[in-house]
């Protein structure tokens, strides 16, 4: 039995479906619908809040109460028997340090810095996943597109394999293995099925749109080592490192502060009988620092060890920064070898084949099985071209917009 085979129909469309969704939309809608955006905003906004208090004196007292009063002799009890007794008051203001209110506003300031770092980070974050979200279900729906075009387009072959046992054109067995191609096949589709719809979901996740579909082309992303690597120390992480080094920081001149000693002030009126006239008075109260070494010290040395804790994780970030970025700089190199090779070498290769077992099969010097192995697996190289693709873009994205800019 001869088959006619046209070669042309077996190539991949490799198109998505139409969809709303554009890259440029999914961004947008994640950065307006984001909760931890929202999240982040409020937490600047607190931080600016709580800062305008930051340094300010303590509320004023307001104190009254009644003086020597007599108790015992001729003129207990009686408001009017002695001259000394009068009622009073008045009003007390703390005053702590000058140092101690100009550390409070320096780290009421670093509380401003981190929270503004950490809604950065949380910025780029948001835009990265987003953006790993959108690439991913874009190239799940052209597999997803993919498998069913190879699919349609291989069912002649299948078709044909009982007719070619029924001729004597192929072995029994041969027809086994058809089926086995198209259930290895099937299950590629059922597996990129699912990868549709975890990506479908991880994009809902971003954007908030529940039943995203990729519209459009992905960016495209230029990835420079070099540049990558001396962008690192401007990384909205190393940011936050650095922000919180500084609060630490802060946090040890306040507690120095609290060496210096406070004052307060107070002034009374004192109403006595009126046979004896009123009084005013005034008086002042120091604080006495003077066991430093049981009471302020160990909390200065405790905030001093927690400030050399905030520089050491800052340089376990930075450390932990260039070894992310070298090893998928690695990984980006791999799969883009692996894709090249791929287009340049594997598909010609596979293509190469399913011509030659077609002029044998027209030749008389092949069979149907062989012929549906060479096309089964140009289908196949073909759709790991397409995952090869995938993971190069998954790749520049993840590379540029977690260590460079947010651009595009």
């Amino acid at each position: 039995m001869r088959l006619p085979i046209t070669l042309a129909g077996l190539f991949l469309a490799g198109s998505a479906h139409a969809a709303p969704l554009t890259y440029a939309a999914a961004l947008q809608a994640a950065g307006q619908t984001s909760p931890t955006l929202q999240a982040r905003g409020l937490q600047v906004e607190s931080a600016r809040a709580a800062a305008r208090a930051s340094g300010a004196l303590p509320d004023p007292k307001l104190t009254a109460g009644i003086d020597n009063f007599p108790i015992s002799g001729p003129p207990a009890g009686r408001f009017n028997g002695d001259s000394m007794t009068m009622a009073r008051v008045g009003v007390m203001q703390d005053m702590p340090s000058g140092a101690k209110r100009s550390a409070a506003r320096a780290l009421a300031q670093t509380d401003i810095d981190v929270a503004g770092a950490v809604q950065r980070l949380s910025a780029r974050e948001v835009r990265t996943a987003t953006a790993l979200a959108w690439i991913n279900l874009y190239y799940a729906e052209r597999r997803q597109a993919a498998v069913g075009e190879v699919l349609t387009r291989l069912e002649p072959l299948w078709s044909a394999a009982p007719s070619a046992v029924a001729s004597g054109a192929a072995r029994p067995a041969q027809s086994l293995e058809a089926e086995q191609m198209r259930a290895d096949l099937e299950d590629r589709r059922s597996e990129v099925t699912a990868t549709v719809g975890r990506a479908r979901a991880e994009l809902s996740r971003w954007t908030g749109d529940p039943d995203p579909e990729a519209a459009g082309s992905p960016p495209s992303f230029e990835v420079n080592g070099p540049a990558l690597r001396a962008a690192l120390e401007g990384h909205p992480r190393l940011e936050e490192q650095t922000a919180m080094a500084a609060q630490a920081q802060a946090d040890v001149r306040l507690a120095q502060a609290g060496k210096r000693p406070d004052w307060s002030w107070e002034v009374a009126y004192q109403r006595r009988d009126p046979m004896f006239g009123d009084m005013v008075s005034a008086g002042v109260t120091v604080t006495l620092p003077l066991f430093g070494a049981g009471r302020q010290d160990p909390i200065i040395a405790a905030k001093v060890a927690a400030a050399g804790q905030a520089r050491a994780e800052r340089e376990v970030a930075r450390r932990d920064l260039v070894a992310l970025l070298d090893a998928a700089l690695a990984d980006h190199i791999m799969h883009h070898d692996q894709w090249s090779r791929s287009q340049s070498v594997l598909l010609p290769l596979a293509q190469k084949r399913a011509d030659l077992e077609t002029a044998s099969y027209g030749a008389g010097r092949a069979g149907l099985s062989d012929v549906l192995q060479a096309f089964t697996t140009l289908a196949n190289t073909q759709l790991t071209l397409l995952d090869r693709e995938a993971a190069v873009a998954a790749d520049a994205a993840s590379l540029v917009l977690t260590f460079g800019n947010d651009q595009p």
